[in-house]
């Protein structure tokens, strides 16, 4: 039993051992990596950094350190999702309103005004006295309100330069219509005319069918009377 005791007591030193040599390791690169940010050497304090994060990989000073180096890198996309974490991990609610703010600024560079506003907001709710976060706050809404502005002058220039075009359409074609109106009344027009002459041909030949049979007619009555005189030249002989 008193070897079993033995036992557990080595094993809970080791495990304290292994505990404070990784937090003393994950306090080296945080030092170093604090050391070349402030050198403006930003690469190499990324790698300390994520060393660090190797080694403690829910270290919320370690995302946001490596989220400020991200961004010194203009790596924007890679130190959000750092201030992300960080805001997940972090308990202390002003640690909490350093990764809002921190991304407010991101969202602020991507000018995506309406999320970072709503990240400021999140960091003040945190810590309320913080002048900076106000500030970078108003000026988020203000470049907020002058993008909609402009959004709202590109749509309006969008739709009269539709409407010129409209216009401009409609105005090359309204010579074409008239033209083809024209062109449809003329072909009324001769209608009645080929109509009227076809008609006149049908007459003709009804009046030439006409004089034919009166032609006719007369040289009956021509034979008849000629008939009639020969009678009666017969008659008068014979008296």
């Amino acid at each position: 039993m008193k070897c079993m005791n033995k036992y557990i007591v080595f094993a809970f030193a080791l495990l304290f051992s292994l505990t404070l040599s990784a937090q003393k390791a994950e306090r080296k690169q945080i030092r170093d990596g604090n050391k070349l940010y402030e050198n403006e050497q930003y690469t190499e304090a990324e790698i300390a950094y994520r060393k660090a994060l190797e080694v403690n990989p829910n270290s919320p000073q370690s995302s946001m350190n490596l989220g400020n180096a991200l961004y010194r890198q203009q790596k924007a996309q890679e130190a959000l999702e750092q201030y992300q974490k960080q805001v997940a991990d972090e308990e202390h609610p002003e640690r909490q309103a350093d990764a809002y703010h921190n991304i407010g600024n991101v969202l602020m560079q991507a000018q995506d005004y309406a999320h970072a506003i709503e990240a400021y907001k999140q960091s003040l709710m945190k810590r309320p006295s913080d002048d900076e976060t106000r500030y970078n706050l108003a000026l988020a809404q203000a470049l907020l309100k002058q993008q909609q502005e402009q959004q709202q002058n590109q749509e309006q220039e969008q739709q009269e330069d539709q409407q010129e075009q409209e216009q401009q359409q409609e105005q090359q074609q309204q010579p074409q219509e008239q033209e083809q109106q024209q062109d449809q009344q003329q072909q009324e027009q001769q209608q009645p005319e080929n109509a009227h002459e076809q008609l006149s041909k049908e007459q003709a030949q009804q009046l030439l069918d006409a004089l034919m049979q009166d032609e006719e007619e007369v040289q009956e009555k021509v034979k008849e009377l000629q008939m009639q005189q020969s009678q009666s030249r017969k008659t008068d002989k014979d008296w």
